[in-house]
């Protein structure tokens, strides 16, 4: 399986898309999370975020996005960036994470740093298919809140 993708990273180089001054926009749906948690099942997580280029291969990301389990909804705000390895479409990222999490017996806020590493598979010059994995490292309750998780989504460039 890993030599079938590092296979299709080498026939699929990525667009020119990472250049500075270009936009960016994503929308992308998570359902598998797993956490240190006991509680905490797969979930549904819908995410909205965009960027720009500041330089060749480097952006800046903001987001906001609604996760949704059976007895709490969470809303949250991020800040990051993104490095993208040259033309493979190869991309790691970092950022700062702030989520208010409404429970059928309270309400709380914590604060995550997140780290990501994913791929943008260009469907046409505009287009990608972008699966991530991402790790939201809890400051408030490190063994409770933390999470790694797989995403897919859809990345547009302008």
């Amino acid at each position: 399986m890993i030599a079938g993708l590092l296979m299709a990273l080498a026939v699929f180089p990525a667009s020119a898309q990472f250049e500075g001054g270009t936009k960016y926009i994503n929308t992308s749906l998570s359902g598998l999370g797993l956490s240190y948690s006991k509680n905490e099942k797969v979930h549904f997580d819908l995410r909205l975020s965009g960027g720009y280029f500041l330089a060749d291969d480097c952006a800046v990301i903001a987001g906001v996005d609604y996760q949704h389990q059976p007895h709490w909804d969470q809303v949250a705000v991020d800040f990051g960036g993104r490095y993208y390895l040259h033309d493979l479409g190869i991309y790691l990222g970092a950022g700062l994470k702030y989520a208010h999490t409404q429970e059928t017996n309270g309400k709380f806020d914590n604060f995550f740093f997140v780290p990501e590493v994913g791929y943008a598979f260009y469907l046409n010059h505009y287009v990608t298919v972008e699966p991530a994995i991402y790790y939201n490292m809890s400051f408030n309750d490190f063994s409770d809140s933390s999470k790694v998780g797989l995403r897919i989504g859809f990345g547009f460039y302008f």
